[in-house]
């Protein structure tokens, strides 16, 4: 550990990110829309809602974007209700079909340039925009955008890690952070075939058994989102941060809290995981086993060797209120 380093500190501000603190807010949703008691083949709570339909599964997510953001750079917001609804497709180990936009703007001339991002997203994706509602005469803009994927029989779920697998990170770090904001970009100004088949990854591991479980990495960051992983699937784990793939010149305190456009949490059997990170590497996607899974229900970090840092007792206190446990969430 480097001299002066604050392992402690760093896990404060893990529990307190924003993107952490978002996600808190499922709870209260869960409990007044009564989710919690619901009970289907697939638990609410993971990346896309996922439908039994025939030999597979129906996988329908929807996503909305802060109206700061929407502000502040419409083009890639327009463009991110894309990608991101692809992720969640892709995470749960489905490959995408179709989206719809609900769009608020002022006039005309402000929705251009979010249309301009839904559409060369859409393009670059191979995934057609194929209805949804357009208001030009609104107060302020906002966006929402809703994608329908397909998975088959074996999905890549929240739920079923599992205590002894090994969480491998996958990110690619061919990007750059879109200042001032926390979000790597790694797509816009990529070849649509390179990310087309990147997102082809994850149903290839569903489809080969090499993983059943996995969940792209959200604005709560890499740590944030294996929270709610550890979560959902009653678990706990310790994470090495020295071992989180992450740019050279990228502080690890800013890395902690990014959002990158191509980045997920897979929990592997350890004797599959040479073969899931050599899917990654083929692809030049920067892969790497960064923590075992245990049954503490408590997810640690740790940074060289000795120390370790509390980042949630699960037992103690939920964070979405979803797990083994009965409760359930949406996200």
């Amino acid at each position: 550990m480097s001299a002066g380093f604050d392992l402690q500190a760093l896990a404060r501000q893990i529990r307190d990110a924003r993107g952490v603190a978002h996600k808190r807010d499922i709870d209260a949703v869960v409990a007044r829309l009564g989710l919690g008691s619901r009970r289907s083949a697939v638990p609410v709570g993971d990346d896309c809602a996922a439908i039994p339909d025939g030999d597979g599964h129906l996988l329908f997510a929807i996503e909305g974007f802060l109206d700061g953001f929407v502000a502040a750079d419409p083009y890639f917001a327009g463009y991110c209700g894309i990608m991101v609804n692809l992720s969640d497709v892709a995470a749960m180990g489905g490959r995408p079909l179709a989206v719809v936009d609900a769009l608020w703007s002022r006039d005309a001339a402000s929705a251009d340039p979010i249309l301009a991002g839904l559409s060369d997203a859409a393009a670059l994706y191979g995934v057609p925009v194929v209805g949804g509602h357009t208001n030009t005469r609104a107060s302020a803009g906002n966006l929402a955008v809703a994608v329908l994927g397909r998975a088959g029989p074996r999905l890549l779920t929240s739920f079923d890690a599992a205590p002894g697998d090994d969480l491998v990170a996958a990110i690619d770090l061919r990007g750059r952070f879109r200042e001032p904001h926390p979000y790597w970009d790694a797509s816009t100004g990529s070849p649509g075939e390179r990310l087309r088949g990147d997102l082809a990854l994850l149903p290839g591991l569903a489809e080969e058994g090499l993983a059943c479980a996995a969940k792209d990495i959200s604005m709560a960051g890499v740590v944030g989102t294996a929270l709610m992983l550890l979560e959902c699937s009653g678990v706990g784990g310790l994470i090495d941060l020295d071992a989180i793939p992450r740019p050279d010149d990228v502080p690890l305190a800013r890395w902690l809290t990014a959002f990158p456009s191509f980045g997920y949490l897979v929990s592997v059997r350890p004797g599959r995981t040479p073969a899931v990170l050599a899917r990654f590497a083929e692809r030049g996607i920067a892969a790497a086993s960064i923590g075992r899974l245990d049954a503490s229900r408590v997810a640690r970090v740790r940074q060289g060797v000795g120390e370790e840092a509390v980042v949630w007792d699960f037992v103690a206190s939920p964070l979405i209120g979803c797990g083994r446990d009965g409760a359930e969430a949406t996200s």
